[in-house]
């Protein structure tokens, strides 16, 4: 019983709506563009012709592919472990009802993503050691904010009277969270978590500086050694993967939005 009117008042909040993947939401532009931009780098390379001793041991499929994924696994490591632990802390703090405490997290989390990552992930690798570990943790830390900051103004903006109602209904505050508030917060959550994620396939190309991986090393190369076509493919390749995984979680997003609030 509790659980249909948890249902009955989140789609009363959100005036449901036939279909949740109405307009522009899905911004197909960006599978687009990005499919333009692998495209236009595939052409680039075919019309050099054969590439030199240098470029042959970076540009082949086994040292691309493999960069590609360390620099996938390490991004989306990092933000799936900063909202497994914001969202957590942003329930806590909602529920806490205290000015200082929510000061505080913020501010530990606003200097995480202020202070440069590249400052971040050398201190951490004289303290920690180089390699992924150390990297993600530093990941982590710059994707912490934006999870946090969207979980507080997601579950701060749930109407105060339909918690009221479910209470007088007589539901337990563990099941207002989950039945109510979670749902009717869960878009600005996972906008939160898009932005985490962007923010942390860019960061993961300095991962590189710390022997952890990823597509920045084919950027470095390319710098140091004045090869534009490796420094075009690192770059074209991390530009595309911001592309295709925004999109993606975007999509995610709008799944999750109750109907009539997209």
């Amino acid at each position: 019983m509790k659980k249909e009117v948890a249902a009955a008042a989140v789609a009363a909040a959100s005036h449901k709506r036939p279909s949740r993947f109405r307009g522009n939401k899905l911004q197909w532009e960006l599978p687009a563009i990005s499919i333009a931009m692998l495209a236009a780098l595939s052409i680039f390379h075919i019309s050099r012709g054969t590439p030199d001793s240098i470029e042959t041991v970076v540009l082949n499929w086994n040292y691309v592919g493999e960069a590609l994924w360390s620099h996938l696994w390490l991004s989306v490591s990092a933000a799936v472990i900063a909202a497994a632990i914001a969202i957590p802390v942003g329930v806590f703090l909602t529920r806490a009802n205290s000015k200082w405490a929510m000061t505080g997290a913020l501010t530990v989390a606003n200097i995480g993503q202020a202070t440069p990552v590249i400052g971040v992930l050398v201190i951490l690798a004289l303290i920690l050691g180089i390699g992924p570990g150390t990297a993600i943790i530093a990941l982590v830390a710059f994707s912490f904010l934006p999870v946090l900051r969207n979980t507080l103004v997601g579950l701060q903006g749930v109407d105060p009277t339909l918690i009221q109602a479910a209470r007088g209904m007589g539901m337990r505050k563990s099941q207002i969270l989950f039945a109510i508030e979670l749902p009717l917060a869960a878009q600005k959550i996972i906008s939160g978590f898009r932005t985490a994620l962007v923010f942390s396939i860019g960061a993961a190309t300095l991962a590189t500086f710390i022997n952890a991986g990823g597509l920045g090393e084919a950027i470095v190369i390319g710098l140091k050694l004045n090869r534009i076509s490796i420094l075009l493919t690192g770059a074209v390749l991390v530009s595309a993967l911001v592309l295709i995984l925004d999109w993606l979680v975007g999509i995610l997003e709008v799944a999750m939005t109750p109907r009539g609030l997209d």
